[in-house]
C-alpha cells in the first residue's frame, strides 16, 4: 500500500522522526505532503494517530496499491 497525505502548514523537519520511512515534501501552497509505503492498515492507523497526537490538520489522504509513476519505489 502507498500512502499520500497532505497536512496544513510546513512541518518542522524534526517531525520527520514521527514519520520514519516516509518522505516529507513542502508544497508551494504552504502544506506538507507525507508519502511512502505503508505495510498494512495497522501501520496506516498508527500514522493517523501520530498526526492526531501532533494536532496536525489533515487536508487530503489517498491510498494506492503502488506509488505514482513519478515516484521511485
Amino acid at each position: 500500500m502507498y500512502l499520500s497525505m497532505r497536512i496544513a502548514g510546513h512541518l518542522d523537519s524534526r517531525w520527520s522522526e514521527w514519520f520514519t520511512g516516509l518522505d516529507m515534501n513542502y508544497l508551494p501552497d504552504g502544506s506538507t505532503e507525507i508519502s511512502g509505503p505503508v505495510v498494512d492498515q495497522a501501520a496506516l492507523y498508527g500514522l493517523l494517530r501520530r498526526a492526531q497526537d501532533l494536532g496536525l490538520t489533515l487536508l487530503t489522504m489517498s491510498l494506492a496499491e503502488e506509488p505514482p509513476d513519478d515516484e521511485e519505489k
